[in-house]
């Protein structure tokens, strides 16, 4: 064999055996926790970031898209996603919640506005404000049907509702 092949080799099984063996260090100090990468391109900033943020998190599953990376994990028995960017910069989480959890002045916008609507899933958004100071630090995500057309409506921090989306 080449001895430039053997060289070549010899870096490839360092480089492999070095971060089989941080992995491993990894998973020992997080205690265990399950993790399942639906991409191998979660960075290693967000994946820091995220286990100093939330320590506790069990059963995490990481996405990455071409505008993002979030995490969908459980902590303290309640189902959320974090978001990060892709520089790294965390964005903030979402999760799901009640519809008596939006504010009552939203609720009965809501009611008037969309009189023949039935409000399915909520949604919080608590954004990191150190990112873009610009957004709301909390919005909900209203998702309301009716028998022809379903829409999102944002409930801002102040309690007013507007239209996000119109999904059919």
């Amino acid at each position: 064999m080449d001895l430039k092949f053997k060289i070549t080799m010899k870096k490839i099984f360092l480089t492999i055996a070095t971060a089989a063996l941080f992995s491993i260090n990894v998973f020992a100090a997080d205690g265990g926790k399950k993790t399942t990468e639906t991409s191998a391109n979660v960075s290693y900033t967000v994946q820091q970031e995220f286990n100093a943020d939330f320590a506790t998190a069990q059963n995490v599953a990481w996405t990455v898209t071409k505008n993002c990376q979030k995490a969908d994990f459980i902590v303290d028995g309640v189902k959320k996603t974090a978001f990060y960017n892709l520089a790294g910069d965390f964005l903030g989480t979402t999760q799901v919640i009640g519809y008596n959890a939006i504010p009552a002045k939203s609720q009965k916008l809501i009611a008037d506005s969309y009189k023949d609507y039935v409000a399915n899933n909520v949604i919080v958004y608590q954004a990191n404000e150190a990112i873009n100071s610009d957004i709301d630090p909390t919005s909900y995500f209203v998702d309301l049907k009716n028998s022809k057309h379903e829409v999102l409506v944002r409930v801002t921090s102040s309690g007013n509702i507007e239209l996000f989306k119109q999904v059919k």
